[in-house]
């Protein structure tokens, strides 16, 4: 029977028995950094395929780094709980890891120092996060700045800014939320990347954009210049979405989603374009597995058979 487990205090347990005390200081002022991480479930294989594990990992650490916490445990020894974590959960289904370093004392007081911290990760099923075909809206709220918390780290209290994006975007009847800069230019979704294709190439804003430096967008960047396509890095204005050829979004939670509406103007044609179509379809054939060429981006977690 499938069952959640979570790693915390260095211990693997039930999820269940994972707790963490009202007076935590990361549940009071958002002192973590966090790490998602898709385990993609082949059932040929009777496998999960944990997506680019060890860059999650390391990015963790280096988001870490920013907030100057340490991280109690190796790079090898996080890698090695989060398999150990999926195997033991035997689910037959896509999951999701979440793994933080976080502080774990029990004190009051905005700081980062003189506060203890942990590692912990925790797994749990995960459905698909976006419909196949996505509808976003241009967010009222603007994407945080590194001047004010760097948006390079994943940390847990930015995603405030978040939230209210997504559900402003929700709210209004779509998908997603698009948000721009302080400067008016495009940065992200809610949790996404952004891509558009104009005249056969990619386009995607720069990390000076206030953009988080995404895993699986560097995934599909590498997948497109293996298929000959180009992408450039560059500030995009909000108009110009509107006239892009296609529009896609990448994340761990949604893949590489299609945008066929913003702002209820149609992109393009108001369905999947030719190049998302193709970077798509190879894409999910390499997060299960599928695909040796990118072997390497997938870490097998496979199904333990108990009597």
């Amino acid at each position: 029977m499938p069952q959640s487990y979570a790693y915390l205090r260095g211990e693997i347990i039930p999820l269940e028995e994972a707790k963490i005390g009202v007076m935590t200081h990361a549940f009071n002022y958002g002192t973590a950094v966090f790490e998602g991480i898709r385990g993609n479930w082949n059932d040929e294989h009777q496998t999960t395929y944990l997506f680019r594990l060890r860059e999650h990992m390391e990015r963790l650490v280096q988001s870490a780094k920013i907030l100057n916490m340490e991280v109690r445990d190796s790079v090898d020894r996080l890698c090695e709980v989060a398999i150990e974590l999926v195997e033991r959960s035997a689910f037959t289904e896509d999951v999701y890891l979440r793994p933080m370093v976080y502080l774990s004392g029990e004190v009051l007081g905005v700081r980062l120092h003189n506060v203890e911290t942990d590692n912990l990760i925790f797994l749990s099923p995960f459905p698909a996060y976006l419909p196949e075909v996505a509808r976003c809206h241009t967010s009222t709220w603007r994407r945080v700045q590194d001047t004010g918390i760097p948006p390079r780290a994943k940390v847990t209290g930015i995603y405030v800014n978040s939230a209210l994006a997504k559900t402003e975007a929700n709210l209004n009847g779509f998908d997603e939320a698009i948000m721009l800069n302080e400067n008016g230019h495009v940065s992200e979704g809610s949790g996404e990347n952004i891509f558009m294709v104009r005249k056969g190439k990619l386009i995607t804003p720069t990390p000076a954009d206030n953009v988080l430096e995404g895993i699986t967008a560097a995934s599909v960047v590498q997948l497109a210049s293996d298929l000959g396509i180009e992408t450039v890095e560059r500030e995009i204005d909000r108009s110009e979405l509107y006239i892009a050829d296609e529009v896609f979004m990448t994340g761990t939670a949604a893949h590489l989603t299609p945008v066929v509406e913003i702002d209820r103007r149609t992109v393009g044609n108001g369905k999947p374009g030719p190049i998302t179509s193709r970077l798509s379809e190879l894409f999910y054939d390499c997060i299960v597995g599928k695909n040796e060429k990118y072997a390497a981006w997938c870490t097998p977690a496979r199904l333990r058979v108990t009597s």
